[in-house]
């Protein structure tokens, strides 16, 4: 399991390295962003291009992923700027359509390893044409923003209903290596990490960002060690992601339907708070 950890600080990125992050996450991401995400308790990252040149410095090769902004008149500078700056593999949010991977895969020209991030119905439904794009390299499935496209009240409601299976379905048989979402610390979020590492195993998934439990927003390696044993916490999550993938086709699908039934109830509560608020 590649487990990535966002952060625009030097000695935070060094730290996550040390603790057994496989990739530091650079997010220069801001374009649309506030306007899709800016009503809920997420982290809109502020990050430049600076940022990936200094945390470049204590990211050992190929480790380093820098998430660019959709596709825009800007992109091939951007795209640039991002490879001079140091990245090493360079994600594309937000886009629809198999022309913008071109454009992207076409900017980047083999000389970074490049992820897609499939997040809108439109990437969804392409998903096959854009994976056969010759230059792409990985996918992440992002729940977030597609939950809300898809008009879902909770973002795991993709792995319940089938729409995750179809996507890994499609990136297995082209042979893509692939991540899903973000995950908690071990015992911690409103569906168990666990639970979540249970359908990666049974999904194919190899990759997951890990969320902000991992930090609770502290901005010092003195903060984060306050909270929690950062390195002992990595290692759970890699243990339960061990367990399921020896685990049997039995046990997995046990633990789906547990996932299943956990989410609609949690989708239930959240469809019930909102008729009580309007």
């Amino acid at each position: 399991m590649n487990l990535f950890f966002i952060t625009n600080s030097v000695p935070l990125a060094q730290f996550a390295v040390d603790s057994g992050a496989d990739r530091i996450f650079v997010d220069l991401e801001v374009l649309g962003k506030h306007e899709r995400q800016g009503h809920l308790d997420t982290l809109i990252s502020r990050h430049s291009v600076n940022d990936v040149a200094a945390v470049r410095m204590v990211v050992p090769a190929g480790r380093l992923m820098v998430r660019i902004n959709p596709v825009n008149e800007h992109t091939v500078d951007e795209v640039e700027q991002v490879l001079e700056a140091g990245a090493d593999i360079i994600m594309l949010p937000m886009f629809r359509t198999p022309r913008e991977v071109e454009l992207f895969i076409k900017a980047v020209n083999g000389r970074a390893r490049t992820t897609l991030l499939v997040e809108t119905v439109g990437a969804m439904k392409t998903l096959h044409e854009c994976v056969a794009i010759r230059g792409v390299n990985e996918v992440h499935i992002g729940l977030n923003d597609l939950h809300l496209e898809l008009r879902k009240r909770f973002m795991f409601e993709l792995l319940a209903d089938g729409t995750v299976d179809r996507m890994a379905q499609v990136l297995n048989d082209a042979l893509v290596p692939f991540g899903i979402g973000g995950v908690a610390r071990v015992g911690e979020g409103l569906l168990p990490a666990e639970l979540i590492l249970a359908e990666h195993a049974r999904l194919g998934s190899s990759a997951a960002i890990l969320s902000r439990t991992f930090h609770r927003r502290a901005e010092t390696v003195a903060e984060i060690c306050a909270q929690m044993d950062f390195k002992a916490q990595v290692a759970k999550l890699r243990q339960a992601y061990e367990h399921h993938l020896n685990g049997s086709q039995e046990d997995l699908l046990r633990a789906h339907r547990e996932v299943a039934a956990i989410v609609t109830s949690i989708a239930s509560s959240i469809a019930e708070r909102e008729l009580v608020s309007n």
